[in-house]
C-alpha cells in the first residue's frame, strides 16, 4: 500500500490540492490554440487574448505567454500586461539574440525592471519544431516554474 500521495494522485485515489492557476496565450495563433487547449487540461483558467478588445484584470496566479514577436501591438501589450501582479510573463522567440519586445518596451518608457520581468525563451528545450509540442513545452516549463523545478530530467 503507497503512503506517497503523488502516486495515490496519479491512480486517481486522491484529489490533488491545486491553487488557481491562469495562462493567457496572447495573440491567436496555432501555439496559443494547444496551449489553451492543454492549460485547460490542467486545470488552468485559460484563453486566447487579442488587443482589439480589453485586456482583463489578472492577478499573481496568471501566467502570460505572448505567442507572436512580430506583431505591431508586442510592446503595447506587454506594457499592458505588466502593469498586472501576474506570475509569468514569457515572449516565444529565438534566445540567441535580444527579442523585439526589448525595443517596444523602452520606446514606450517601461522601465528596465519591469522589461526584465518578461521571460524569453519560453519553455524547456525539447526541440520543438510543430505548434502541439511548442505548447506542450511551453506548458510543461510553466508546471516546472510553478513547482519550483529546473525542468528536464534532473531529479
Amino acid at each position: 500500500m503507497s503512503t506517497d500521495p503523488s502516486c495515490d494522485v496519479a491512480h486517481g485515489k486522491a484529489t490533488p490540492e491545486v491553487e488557481h492557476r491562469g495562462l493567457v496565450a496572447v495573440f491567436d495563433t496555432p501555439v496559443a490554440q494547444h496551449l489553451v487547449r492543454y492549460a485547460k487540461d490542467l486545470g488552468y483558467t485559460a484563453f486566447v487574448y487579442e488587443p482589439s478588445s480589453p485586456l482583463p484584470e489578472l492577478d499573481g496566479s496568471y501566467d502570460v505567454v505572448v505567442t507572436n514577436h512580430h506583431r505591431e501591438e508586442l510592446g503595447t501589450v506587454l506594457r499592458d500586461v505588466l502593469a498586472f501582479p501576474v506570475r509569468w510573463v514569457g515572449v516565444m522567440g529565438n534566445p540567441r539574440h535580444e527579442g523585439p519586445h526589448v525595443k517596444a518596451l523602452k520606446d514606450l518608457g517601461v522601465p528596465d525592471e519591469q522589461i526584465a520581468r518578461v521571460h524569453r525563451p519560453v519553455g524547456l528545450n525539447i526541440g520543438s519544431r510543430t505548434p502541439p509540442e511548442i505548447a506542450i513545452a511551453t506548458i510543461a516549463g510553466l508546471v516546472a516554474d510553478r513547482n519550483g523545478r529546473p525542468g528536464g530530467f534532473a531529479w
